[in-house]
């Protein structure tokens, strides 16, 4: 049996009123999404437990069959793993953003949480310049993918209260700088970072060009090391993630699963969406189970832009799931998942704690169930499925049938 997760980070979302009460998911057009919707298990998962922050860390452990109550211990070490940095049990590491500060009468404001999408070149030359001037015997910078850095603090703490940049966009940063023990380290370094960043030639290049610039790192997600069983110790099966982001490479890392790095995998609209699914149809032939996260829905909901979130999730439809749908009937026996690890709603621009839409469909039981099913949040509803604990999902996934 050969398996397919869809995982379309982020797309969930709530009614909208300029699209007449629809959610982008009900606005966008979506044949796929609808078609496994109508032949699939359907209905809605919580991959969030409660208690623990709704981010797709915590996410994606569900998706994959982590009980993140037993193995999430901070996103960013799971970052770490995927750009090969090794962090010893002493190591505490950050989540190190560029991001955009905006002042404005007197405070400053979260202008842009990714520093206007920064590309890799850009930011990879931003972060080793700052490694010239901000590192110690202590603090080690690591570069990453667009606006997502790394920060290691050897022998640090990890008990400070840090935020996520994507929840406090346009929001005065004073009360949401990091706070309580070993805040100050973090707050001397965010500091210090925007006065080298003030005259960066990257960033005179990039106002130039009219984009928003890197002027300052964002420390949070702090995290030690986790300990995760393999994958195919907990199922017994050989798996492959697709991402470009390093979180869900560190998670596919640590759960000892391929990692296939794409060409061209941006976590934006401009992503190789063709590359992924070639990817993943090859990977196929050598695992079981591959895993297609896409991040431009998440995305597209941090910025808070509608049309780009149904343009993203579009995208996926016709980009990813419905070529991976064709291609993979050259095999006898097989299953998809299609969910999200969390919703990130356009009004909120953040994540939340809320059940999402999955359709769990097999090859060898696709018969229409209901041809009113489209794959949405309110026709999900409507089921009376509902899986109360998101990482058991795979193993509906995996049960022979």
């Amino acid at each position: 049996m050969k398996i397919v997760i869809f995982q379309g980070d982020g797309m969930p979302d709530h009614p909208i009123p300029e699209l007449g009460g629809k959610t982008p998911l009900e606005a966008a057009n979506t044949p796929n999404m609808d078609e496994l919707a109508k032949r699939s298990v359907f209905g809605l998962v919580k991959t969030i437990p409660d208690g623990l922050p709704p981010g797709s860390d915590v996410g994606n452990l569900s998706v994959l069959g982590y009980n993140p109550k037993l193995y999430y211990t901070g996103r960013s070490p799971l970052e770490a793993a995927s750009i090969g940095v090794n962090v010893r049990e002493t190591d505490v590491t950050f989540r190190c953003n560029l991001v955009t500060l905006k002042d404005s009468n007197g405070n400053t404001i979260m202008e842009d949480y990714s520093a206007g999408h920064i590309t890799t070149e850009e930011a990879r030359e931003i972060i080793l310049d700052m490694r010239k001037e901000l590192e110690d015997d202590e603090v080690k910078f690591y570069p990453g993918v667009s606006y997502r850095h790394l920060m290691v603090w050897h022998g640090g703490i990890d008990r400070m209260k840090t935020t996520p940049p994507h929840d406090i966009s346009g929001k005065e940063i004073i009360s949401y700088l990091p706070n309580g023990e070993g805040a100050d380290k973090l707050k001397y370094l965010i500091e210090k970072s925007r006065k080298l960043l003030t005259q960066h030639p990257i960033n005179h290049k990039r106002i130039n060009q009219g984009k928003n610039p890197a002027t300052s790192i964002w420390l949070w997600g702090q995290g030690r090391a986790p300990k995760m069983p393999r994958f195919k110790e907990l199922y017994g099966i050989e798996g492959a993630v697709i991402s470009a982001v390093d979180l869900v490479k560190g998670i596919g890392i640590y759960a000892g699963l391929r990692v296939l790095n794409v060409p061209g995998a941006t976590g934006y609209l401009d992503t190789n969406y063709q590359g992924k699914v070639e990817y993943a149809l090859r990977a196929l032939d050598e695992v079981d189970l591959v895993m297609i996260h896409i991040e431009a829905t998440d995305e597209t909901g941090h910025e808070g832009k509608v049309d780009l979130k149904i343009r993203a999730i579009e995208d996926f439809d016709s980009r990813v799931i419905g070529p991976v749908l064709e291609g993979i009937k050259r095999f006898d026996d097989y299953k998809i998942l299609l969910l999200s690890d969390h919703p990130t709603p356009i009004e909120l621009k953040t994540h939340i704690n809320e059940p999402v839409p999955f359709a769990l469909f097999s090859s060898k039981d696709g018969s229409v169930k209901d041809n009113n099913r489209v794959f949405s949040e309110k026709s999900a509803s409507t089921t009376g499925v509902f899986v109360d604990e998101g990482w058991k999902l795979i193993g509906m996934l995996l049960k022979k049938t």
